[in-house]
């Protein structure tokens, strides 16, 4: 990633020259990323980006260009300043994979005030966005109970919300990406045969065309292939795809129509044809709705794309980034409905023997993360859920992976009580408690 210093708003530079002139800009401040609350129908987030957020603030410099960009916009001290700009503080947050709940500290950012509000808008910008297709994506990944997702909604957003799209996804459990760049950049295993145009480009007068597409699909991809089967009738696309790959093909995709009644009838007769080990894939338009009601079906594996890239199926996160403390005074802003508390946090997770979530607990004045245990708390069993990302501008050499996210979310989501995992509307999961000071 390169040229991350122009991905913020013009508010953020024009509040560093204020804090330059007034000689306010070095104050030592924390700054936390919460969620005031989880979207409409939602019981738990999960938090996705957080490498995508490493990666941005290593690149996060005033090239000569972008200062030139600049010019007549801000004062020439201002100028100097973010020319030589680099983050010199440190950062906590929630490892990547993790569950969140309304008024977790996601991330905490120390510094100086000019250095660290200058992050803000790139911060936000990332951790909404993904965290968003992380939560929904782990959504469809409960439904399927254990079937097999692939992310195909590339065409469905902008090209480079496409590649953190797929990244997001991985990090929830999802199986594979149609996105190439996603496969390079972040090494998400990628997936994908044929669309309808394939089949249609071999279309003739007398309509056997599609057993010449199949037959030409075979021939290059192997009797392993995934066949399109319903771009004219369906039976006859099933009759067909076991006749130019015979009963060892490796699958069938429908892409339209009633699903489970399609799936239903096109596995009988893959299992009259001798294809009985013929998976069956589905996808147009799948949510996590419409995964659970073809759980009792014979479908192998799915397909998302739109529900999951868009904002209709991954509502935002709403995430903010605001400023807790200045030079170790509390600070929190009062606005109705956007209050927040003041002061930096501690954020510790209490859980049962068996390893169920019992409840968030956030404390104000106990430290930063990995300073040791908090005291006063009785004899809940409780974990940080921050670590260290940054130290002195530096990303920490032990900075979970990607792999390292999707195995913790994995065993994160066995630890939510049974009804977080539902699709019905409620409470949080899991309730959050506010300690002011740690107790006695």
């Amino acid at each position: 990633m390169t040229g991350t210093a122009l991905l913020t708003d013009h508010y953020e530079l024009t509040m560093i020259s204020a804090a330059i002139k007034a000689e306010r800009a070095d104050r030592a401040c924390v700054f936390e990323v919460f969620a005031r609350r989880l979207p409409d129908g939602r019981r738990y987030g999960v938090v996705a980006g957080t490498g995508r957020v490493l990666e941005a603030l290593e690149e996060f410099r005033f090239s000569d260009d972008e200062i030139a960009a600049l010019r007549g916009v801000l004062d020439q001290p201002t100028l100097d300043w973010l020319a030589g700009y680099r983050f010199s503080g440190d950062i906590d947050g929630y490892r990547e994979g993790e569950l969140y709940f309304p008024g977790s500290p996601i991330m905490t950012v120390r510094g100086g005030f000019a250095e660290c509000v200058v992050l803000e808008t790139v911060i936000l910008s990332i951790l909404n966005h993904d965290s968003a297709i992380a939560s929904a994506a782990s959504r469809m990944v409960s439904a399927a109970a254990g079937r097999p997702i692939i992310e195909m909604g590339s065409r469905r957003t902008h090209e480079r919300a496409a590649v953190a799209s797929a990244r997001a996804a991985y990090v929830a459990g999802l199986t594979a990406t149609s996105n190439l760049e996603a496969a390079r950049t972040y090494g998400v295993p990628s997936a994908g045969t044929a669309a309808h145009a394939f089949t249609l480009s071999f279309a003739t007068a007398d309509g056997s065309g599609e057993k010449a597409a199949f037959a030409a699909q075979v021939d290059a991809l192997g009797t392993g292939t995934t066949l399109l089967v319903d771009t004219y009738d369906i039976t006859q696309g099933v009759a067909n795809a076991i006749g130019a790959a015979g009963p060892e093909l490796g699958a069938v995709r429908i892409d339209s129509g009633d699903l489970g009644v399609l799936a239903r009838q096109v596995r009988a007769q893959l299992d009259d044809l001798g294809a009985t080990n013929t998976q069956i894939v589905v996808s147009g338009d799948l949510d996590e709705y419409a995964i659970a009601s073809l759980r009792a079906e014979p479908v192998d594996t799915y397909g998302v794309g739109t529900s999951l890239v868009t904002g209709s199926g991954a509502p935002t996160a709403g995430m903010v980034y605001k400023l807790v403390e200045v030079d170790g005074i509390p600070v929190a802003k009062r606005s109705s409905h956007k209050e927040s508390h003041g002061g930096a946090k501690r954020a510790l997770r209490a859980a049962r023997d068996t390893g169920t979530i019992v409840e968030e607990i956030i404390v104000t004045g106990a430290g930063m993360a990995g300073d040791g245990p908090v005291s006063g708390l009785g004899s809940l069993g409780v974990r940080d859920l921050q670590i260290p990302l940054v130290r002195g501008g530096r990303v920490v050499d032990d900075v979970p992976t990607l792999p390292d996210a999707r195995e913790h979310l994995a065993r994160g989501l066995v630890s939510l009580p049974w009804e977080g995992l539902g699709l019905s509307h409620g409470d949080p999961a899991v309730g959050t408690r506010h300690v002011s000071r740690p107790e006695k």
